[in-house]
């Protein structure tokens, strides 16, 4: 038997059903099936969860990607939603969150943020180390765009915020000793005089005395009278590990415990639903696919919370439902918006701030257009490249790229995105084009293959295998493949598979990207007619 890239990625997709319960299959129409774990097999990240009547509102981490800290929603904690971003651009100045000067904000940007709803109002918390300040964004209309933006000078590490029914507001924050300081009556700025203190001296001791990381991520909590002060450390040795502190006031003394040491899957906060079930809502960090959430169920004895079956995250949870995929978080588009409607789907995020006038919805209608306002020397330093979620277990990407407007030293396509990235797109030299692929496994930008195109209309698409090998999450596949096609039916592979890792310089999982930029002279651009992201890939490139 020969075996093809196409068998791989086919066995890649059988495997990875099977190990998540058609994780990325919807049940026949009226059919529930049991909801599976992982939650959602994309990156995710440090989540925080609140529920209003039976629908529940999550807000997670996308670094330097904006618009950024997405809100989700979700009636059955399975199918999950894009609703709106708590902010369109941290700071429109900063030459780092633009990709100028030289400089870039990759793994840093916005970190883990804190969801909350009090009075109608809603609270997100996020901050940044590339612009050193702590931000609370506020909405009445969480579903909307009418983010209110807050500041506080300096940074406020993994802050929690919590507004206590005593009626007033605290941040929880810091890295093994947490701190809490208090907010004014309105949640959206210090408190002169407030509580300023430390609650708990050393949140990592309850799981040992040494760490490839003390305890951060924190979480704070109100159920049922108790505060409860969630964090995540690392024991050397060990995996990633979910700790607990409670008390009954909130300023301590806290005593505390571990409560989850399975796989890594850690830090998050709690979330009961409407029948007065109680879970966990984590994540794991999965290689090359990212940091993914996990939901891992809770019985309660003495009012400490026992997480998972017998200690264990199950792959299988408690309750059925009738959709398990992810097209609320990805979406494919057809460019076909309206003149006065110039909004991207919520699937999509700039790599970076983007510049207005190197994007276009409307130059050419029915196609997005990205022109080259400057010359730059790589992927990672050009501007407007805009991306979607790769994800697993197995995931792929198709476009229809027209390339008439480029011109010599320009490079467009579509990219498996991350500081290793890989390409296949077209370049233009000396009044030639190429199919190209790139790979920038070795951080090298290497062209690994290219042929003769005469054509201005192509087609290529990515696809990405991160199955789990024999349902090992440390063995992973972790392989990008490309491929193009002159017709949009008969598909050729091109160049090899990347192979795809993740790594902190970046700090997120993989992302499909459409890009388009210039070596030689600003002013080229590229028109992309669609974007066509598949669940089920079956990779039958030839």
């Amino acid at each position: 038997m020969k075996i093809t890239s196409k068998t791989l990625i086919f066995c890649g997709l059988v495997y990875g059903v099977l190990l998540t319960g058609c994780q990325l299959v919807d049940s026949p129409r009226g059919q529930f099936l049991p909801a599976t774990n992982p939650l959602i097999y994309a990156d995710v990240p440090d989540p925080s969860i609140i529920r209003q009547g039976d629908t529940y509102y999550m807000s997670s981490t996308t670094m330097h990607m904006n618009p950024g800290v997405p809100i989700m929603s979700s009636t059955d904690l399975k199918h999950w939603e894009l609703i709106s971003y708590a902010h369109q651009a941290l700071d429109k100045n900063n030459p780092a969150l633009n990709l100028e000067k030289g400089e870039a904000a990759y793994s840093r940007g916005s970190w883990a943020s804190s969801l909350q709803v009090k009075n109608g109002i809603y609270y997100v918390t996020t901050f940044s180390y590339t612009t050193g300040k702590t931000y609370i964004f506020t909405t009445r209309d969480i579903h909307g765009e009418d983010w209110q933006r807050h500041e506080i000078e300096g940074v406020y590490h993994d802050a929690s915020l919590l507004l206590d029914d005593d009626g007033r507001n605290y941040l929880a924050y810091g890295h093994d000793a947490i701190h809490l300081v208090e907010l004014n009556s309105a949640a959206t700025g210090l408190l002169p005089g407030g509580k300023d203190q430390v609650i708990i001296a050393s949140a990592s001791a309850v799981a040992g005395d040494d760490f490839i990381l003390t305890a951060e991520g924190t979480q704070i909590q109100k159920i049922n009278g108790w505060y409860y002060v969630h964090n995540i450390c690392w024991p050397r040795g060990g995996v990633r590990t979910q700790v607990i502190h409670r008390a009954r006031a909130l300023t301590g003394p806290y005593e505390g415990r571990v409560v989850l040491q399975d796989e890594g899957i850690a830090q998050g906060e709690f979330i009961d639903t409407p029948d007065g079930k109680w879970y966990a809502l984590l994540f794991g960090d999965r290689g090359a696919v990212g940091r993914i959430p996990y939901l891992v169920p809770i019985t309660w004895e003495d009012h400490w919370p026992v997480l998972g079956v017998e200690g264990k995250v199950p792959a299988e949870l408690d309750f059925a439902v009738e959709r398990q995929g992810l097209q609320g978080i990805v979406a494919s588009d057809e460019f076909n918006y309206s003149f006065n409607d110039a909004a991207l789907k919520l699937a999509w995020q700039w790599n970076h701030n983007p510049v207005v006038q190197g994007w276009s919805l409307s130059a050419r209608p029915g196609f997005l257009r990205l022109t080259a306002l400057r010359v730059d020397e790589d992927l990672h330093h050009t501007r407007n490249t805009l991306t979607q979620r790769m994800f697993g277990p197995v995931s792929e990407a198709e476009i229809a790229l027209e390339v008439g407007g480029m011109r010599d030293g320009d490079t467009a396509g579509l990219a498996a995105f991350a500081d290793r990235y890989g390409f296949v797109g077209v370049r233009q030299e000396a009044g030639k084009r190429y199919l190209v692929t790139v790979d920038n496994s070795a951080k090298n930008h290497r062209e690994t293959a290219r042929v003769p195109f005469t054509g201005e209309r192509v087609y290529v698409r990515v696809t990405g295998d991160f199955t789990f090998i024999d349902g090992d999450i440390h063995h992973r596949t972790d392989r990008a493949y490309f491929a193009y096609s002159l017709d949009g039916r008969e598909w050729h592979r091109l160049g090899q598979p990347l192979a795809m890792v993740y790594e902190l310089t970046h700090f997120m999982g993989y992302r499909f990207a459409l890009f388009h930029y210039a070596n030689a002279q600003p002013g080229g651009y590229a028109d992309f007619d669609y974007f066509h992201v598949t669940e089920n890939a079956n990779g039958d490139e030839t």
